[in-house]
């Protein structure tokens, strides 16, 4: 018989005691793969998410919520600001981009995000199906809304008010998917994207009030985008003859008006004075620095000098990790705990079955088994022991990763949860090493078997 089918034998003869040093070794093991795992791509997505972005402008507050809310989508907002008072900082020589974005609406959960292309700029974003949205009420998917919704181009989506998934839903204003976009591995791909008039529109917020003045300047965009959405927002007699002559779907672009260039349409609508003049707000502004004079200089500008706040996230997510830092720590020892206890519970079943197998080892020895094969034979035993309670312990962390990837919110699926880390394998190798250095002691005890001792107490 071999060492192993011995092994397994004592096993299942001492199954009780085996059972809690496995149990015990598993919950170690399940909380070290649980605590590893997240905080690992917890980290990388933050890394991923943050990399292009050197700092948010927002509504004062918690300078945390205005980074968690913008960059991660995983909390509210802290209030809006002036679309004006934003864009003066756009044309700043300290500043490389700057993308506006409003927040408000929801898709099953996936969040909906107004802004225009400089967000896929700064995102590096590339559309692996469909187009650019050119008109409002137009949107462009993450890869992970599709999949997860089973979307696709010409589909059309209903918001509901609110970032909660239970929010009322507007009814009246589907969004069309125009566009897929290419996986990126950062919150982008369980979001939806669309021009900021849309975010506008659908809550009755009129942007289109001074369009004769912007006629007169030769927009072209901006008269088309009036003609998209006045029906949405005034009542008057010329308003309702546009109307008329429009239909809802806006199929058909009146013979006396050119064509705008829909590759630029979503940009034109971002600056023109038409909209700094009528008091329309954003959640955010996304800013990317032209040069180094600019972390000292810009957020004192606009902390000191504006009604707005302006927070760092590679501050803010610093203090972030330093606030998660201790509960980590204190489960990380929690966790190595314990398995020493799993190791400590390994060592009293060894030691305690030699008592009752002595008289089999005996035997053993007298049927030609050398020392050592008897000392291996308690290692061997520990080492099982443990590797069954660390292979269990790895199936029971990726099941606890799994239930807490479909508890978080759509728009922040950080965890991979069978994403396999090589940290799993050295959890495993430290589990094993603990039952191996349990079993030092009863294989001493059963190297050192006497045969004629033993028998002579029989």
């Amino acid at each position: 018989m071999s060492i192993l089918q011995l092994v397994w034998k004592n096993i299942t003869q001492q199954l009780g005691s085996a059972l809690l040093s496995i149990l015990l070794t598993a919950f170690g093991v399940a909380i070290l793969v649980v605590i590893y795992i997240t905080s690992d791509t917890f980290e990388k997505q933050l890394d991923n998410n943050s990399k292009n972005i050197d700092l948010v402008i927002g509504a004062k507050g918690s300078p945390l919520q205005l980074i968690l809310s913008s960059i991660y989508h995983v909390d509210y907002p802290t209030g809006n600001i002036l679309l004006s008072d934003a864009l003066e900082f756009r044309d700043n020589p300290l500043v490389d981009l700057a993308v506006p974005m409003s927040l408000g609406d929801n898709f099953n959960g996936h969040r909906i995000i107004g802004t225009d292309s400089s967000y896929f700029d700064l995102y590096e974003l590339e559309i692996a199906q469909g187009q650019m949205w050119n008109k409002s009420f137009q949107t462009v998917i993450g890869s992970e809304t599709a999949r997860k919704n089973k979307l696709k181009i010409g589909d059309q989506v209903h918001s509901a008010h609110g970032l909660a998934e239970n929010g009322h839903v507007h009814d009246e204003h589907p969004f069309t998917v125009v566009g897929i976009l290419s996986p990126t591995g950062t919150v982008v791909d369980n979001l939806l994207l669309c021009d900021l008039a849309s975010i506008w529109d659908v809550h009755d917020i009129a942007h289109d009030e001074n369009h004769e003045h912007d006629h007169e300047h030769g927009d072209a965009h901006d008269h088309h985008h009036h003609e998209d959405h006045d029906h949405a927002h005034t009542h008057d007699a010329d308003h309702h003859h546009a109307h008329e002559e429009h239909d809802h779907t806006h199929a058909t672009v009146s013979d006396e008006e050119p064509t705008p260039d829909t590759s630029t349409v979503h940009v034109k609508s971002i600056g023109d004075d038409v909209y700094k003049s009528q008091g329309l707000e954003i959640t955010s502004l996304l800013v990317r620095y032209s040069s180094p004079a600019a972390i000292s200089t810009l957020p004192r500008m606009v902390n000191q000098s504006t009604a707005m706040q302006a927070a760092s996230p590679a501050m803010e997510t610093t203090r972030l990790f330093s606030l998660l830092g201790v509960g980590i720590d204190s489960l990380e020892i929690l966790a190595y705990v314990i398995m020493l206890i799993a190791g400590l519970s390994v060592f009293i079943s060894l030691y305690n079955a030699l008592k009752e197998r002595k008289y089999d080892l005996a035997i053993m020895r007298s049927l030609g088994a050398g020392k050592t094969k008897l000392f291996t034979l308690v290692i061997v035993e520990g080492l099982v022991i443990t590797l069954i309670g660390g292979i269990v312990g790895l199936i029971i962390g990726h099941l606890a990763l799994y239930y807490i990837s479909t508890q978080t919110g759509q728009s922040a699926d950080f965890i991979q949860a069978l994403a396999v880390s090589p940290t799993e394998l050295l959890i495993l190798i430290i589990a094993a090493a603990i039952g191996t250095i349990a079993a030092i002691l009863p294989a001493i005890k059963a190297y050192n078997t006497t045969i004629s001792t033993i028998l002579g107490d029989k």
